[in-house]
């Protein structure tokens, strides 16, 4: 990271909690954020875990992301906790020429707005890095540089045209994944990419220009399924209609209305399988005698699988599983998993306070990166900022005194 930037902010961490420098690998970084929705804003989250500063750049009325309905309600929450916030007027000069001293202080970039949209302001790439040849550069796109570049994407769109909805739905009934999976598998790969570089720039003392999109991202996620095709000639089915490599492997209806999944996917686990459940006809059968035979008779065997296990509860067949050792899941809600006994247990879910809206202030849980260092789980260390929230620290930092400030403020300049 740059010495002038490390200086410049030595105390930045002074309202951090007490959590273990150990797990804050990224401690002393500074990445500047021009980022909304999901997938640049998981970029930055991500480094904010890890112990970035990370100073999110939002409009003067606040990221429009703040305030979505229904299932954008989760976004700014989920993906802003541990960064910081100036609101600016890039449409001014004065809030551009802020932006840009901002990002002369920065060792990152990160940005998913349109192509060109950030060089209008001089906060492209090219324009930063002319100044700053330290400086590493994050873009998160829909696609990368080529002939779909100056698309409109969004999770949705790359889903169809990527293959995964085909994938996910049933034949002829493509549908999304439930989650946004490439928006936040895209912010994951940026800041990959942002990992990898700050290791070259140790080597070289060189930055460098990282790209994350979301169509080729989509495109990674279902490459196995065209390496099928590519190893065996036969296309890929979507999953409710495809040939599994396993006989039981599927969801069960069971007593009361309840669903649980079941799994034996190896010749011992059908022992056991059969064993724990009392199936000794079905153990003794020559036709089930081995994986590959029992998916041949798949159709038929869990036809008879689901008439023996409709009288059992999700619960007892829950407890005989774990018992045996056996893969198995119940059908769950995401609702259900704040009460969820081993994410608790294991800190997985950490408290945040709420920054907008008619919940404001309200204290929540929200989920933790799925990873340890040194045996700890990255932390909340400051909650999703309010718009503008450390506009003043941030400014008295680049050298604007309270008359200027002010004068920033009544022009709206800054929020």
């Amino acid at each position: 990271m740059s010495t002038t930037a490390c200086d410049s902010r030595a105390d930045h961490s002074a309202n951090e909690n007490s959590a273990n420098t150990a797990t804050q690998p990224l401690k002393g970084l500074r990445v500047i954020e021009f980022t909304h929705m999901v997938m640049g804003p998981t970029c930055g989250m991500v480094l904010a875990d890890l112990g970035a500063e990370v100073i999110k750049v939002e409009p003067v009325n606040g990221d429009r992301t703040r305030f979505l309905l229904g299932a954008g309600a989760g976004f700014f929450p989920m993906f802003n906790r541990n960064k910081k916030s100036i609101a600016l007027d890039l449409h001014s000069p004065q809030g551009a020429q802020i932006a840009r001293e901002l990002c002369a202080t920065a060792d990152v970039v990160a940005e998913n707005f349109k192509p060109g949209t950030l060089a209008k302001y001089g906060l492209d790439y090219a324009s930063l890095s002319a100044h700053n040849s330290k400086l590493i550069y994050v873009a998160h796109k829909g696609f990368l540089p080529g002939p779909y570049e100056h698309r409109t994407a969004l999770d949705e769109v790359v889903q169809m045209m990527g293959g995964l909805a085909y994938m996910t739905g049933r034949p002829g009934d493509p549908l999304r994944a439930g989650t946004s999976v490439n928006d936040i598998m895209g912010g994951l790969f940026g800041a990959i990419g942002v990992l990898g570089a700050l290791v070259q720039r140790g080597i070289t003392g060189k930055g460098m220009e990282v790209q994350s999109a979301l169509f080729e991202n989509n495109v990674f996620l279902v490459g196995q399924h065209m390496m099928q095709y590519a190893v065996t000639g036969q296309p890929a089915a979507p999953m409710p209609a495809r040939i599994s490599a396993w006989a039981v492997y599927d969801v069960f209806d069971v007593r009361d209305g309840e669903q649980i999944f079941l799994a034996a996917v190896s010749d011992a686990q059908w022992r056991v399988f059969c064993n724990a459940l009392g199936f000794d006809d079905l153990l003794a059968d020559p036709l089930l005698a081995t994986n590959n035979a029992r998916v041949e008779q798949r159709e038929s065997l869990l036809a008879t699988l689901r008439t023996r296990l409709a009288h059992h509860s999700a619960a007892e067949l829950a407890r005989i599983m774990e018992q045996a050792g056996l893969p198995y899941a119940p059908i769950r809600k995401p609702e259900e998993l704040f009460d969820d006994e081993h994410l608790i247990a294991t800190g997985g879910l950490a408290d945040i306070r709420l920054p907008d809206g008619a919940n404001a202030d309200a204290v929540v849980k929200t989920t933790l990166l799925p990873f340890t260092l040194a045996g700890e789980r990255l932390g909340v260390r400051s909650h999703p900022p309010a718009i503008s929230e450390h506009a003043n620290d941030l400014l008295q930092e680049l050298g604007y005194g309270p008359a200027a400030i002010a004068s920033l403020r009544a022009d709206a300049v800054i929020a």
